[in-house]
């Protein structure tokens, strides 16, 4: 299992808006999800995936103290593998309009 992912332009402004510390600090926690999918467990507990509160479909994922970025499962690219479609990053905040 190796998951496939998009990112919005959105996302990617919002991305190259962080501190490089900050990218490097999301782009650590990306590569940690991504262990866990392919090996088929839950994220690690240090990641805080969650439901955003108030929606279906909608996960956050925690990289910093204050640092989250959410996304939502879509449609497989290939049988068998999750693909994240990357949504908003950022503080806290990006939970206000996720």
């Amino acid at each position: 299992m190796s998951p496939t992912y998009a990112k919005p332009s959105g996302f990617i402004r919002a991305f190259r808006k962080l501190s490089p510390a900050d990218q490097t600090r999301f782009l650590e926690a990306v590569q940690q999800f991504v262990e866990d999918l392919k090996e088929g467990r839950q994220p690690r507990p240090g990641l805080r995936v969650k439901r955003v509160q108030g929606t279906a479909d909608i996960w956050e994922l925690t990289w910093a103290p204050d640092g989250r970025a959410t996304f939502q499962y879509g449609q497989a690219l290939r049988p068998g593998d999750p693909h994240i479609v990357w949504r908003r990053i950022g503080a806290h905040e990006v939970l206000d309009r996720p």
